[in-house]
């Protein structure tokens, strides 16, 4: 008969349970996502799908004399931001976030689960209950920070009336040109390699940074999640340019980012993405 505790056989079973919680975690934010974030318009709504989306709402840095400003789409007209809709705002970037970088993130949170059980059956850390959601609390708490980051730049956008109320899709070719390029020539860039190779490897990232104990756990979390917001940061902002809410583009996004950092070939495949948003740049702006 098994003598094993109540605690040691949940301890026994860590990675079926972090396995499930993000699971959950990842189709809760998804369902949040697809329902509006309670932004009183369903995700589908606002999903268009187009080569050039500024050409959907009115261009504002065009020259617009002679139009006829009747027919002009409500978007052009900025909402104003009391704390709800703040709160709102953070809260969808946030849960988005979730979204689309936890799946990505699964490898190393299990990573780290495994890691701390072999540390507790050898001894070498007296911590009865794996931290694991303490990591994965860290790991989110730094993109709770991009998040207030994202929406402080949403209302800028909104505000300046290059990126639509309604739709949240760029209505500037300038903002959607300049993003693409920015956002390839970056995918291409040292920083973004350096950061993606952290992203990449694990094992490497965990024997390097590991610290024992709750407070290690949540310092070994953020520092993973700095890591990953250096990697994907610009890749996010191009949200602004499809669509805040455009399920399209959040899935394609949340894709290419599982699949630069999982799979063999993903360092390829994210420079061959950036080479193909600059020549979308490119001819964003020529068009």
């Amino acid at each position: 008969m098994d003598g094993a505790s109540p605690l040691e056989r949940l301890l026994r079973r860590d990675r079926v349970i972090t396995i499930a919680g993000v699971v959950a975690l990842c189709l809760l934010a998804w369902l949040y996502i697809v329902a509006g974030a309670g932004l009183g318009m369903n995700a589908w709504e606002m999903t268009r799908l187009a080569l050039f989306p500024h050409q959907q709402t009115p261009d504002m840095t065009s020259d617009m004399s002679g139009m006829d400003m009747s027919g002009m789409d409500m978007a052009t007209e900025p909402r104003v931001w009391g704390a709800a809709i703040w709160a709102l705002m953070i809260a969808m970037w946030w849960v988005m976030m979730v979204a689309m970088m936890s799946p990505s993130a699964a490898p190393t949170i299990l990573l780290y689960a495994r890691v701390h059980r072999h540390a507790l059956a050898q001894g070498q850390i007296q911590d009865k209950l794996a931290p694991t959601g303490v990591f994965m609390a860290g790991y989110l708490m730094v993109w709770l920070g991009f998040s207030v980051a994202a929406a402080a730049l949403h209302w800028l956008l909104e505000r300046e009336a290059f990126v639509s109320a309604t739709m949240m899709s760029s209505q500037s070719r300038w903002l959607s040109g300049i993003v693409l390029i920015a956002a390839g020539l970056y995918q291409l860039s040292a920083l973004k390699n350096a950061c993606l190779s952290h992203c990449r490897t694990p094992t490497a990232f965990l024997s390097r940074h590991w610290r024992p104990h709750t407070l290690g756990a949540l310092r070994l979390g953020a520092l993973h999640g700095a890591f990953c917001v250096g990697c994907c940061w610009m890749l996010m902002a191009l949200l602004f340019v499809g669509g805040v809410m455009n399920l399209v583009w959040v899935a394609g996004l949340a894709i290419l980012v599982l699949v630069e950092k999982v799979f063999p070939a993903g360092q390829w495949v994210g420079r061959v993405a950036g080479i193909a948003l600059i020549a979308w740049g490119s001819a964003t702006l020529l068009v």
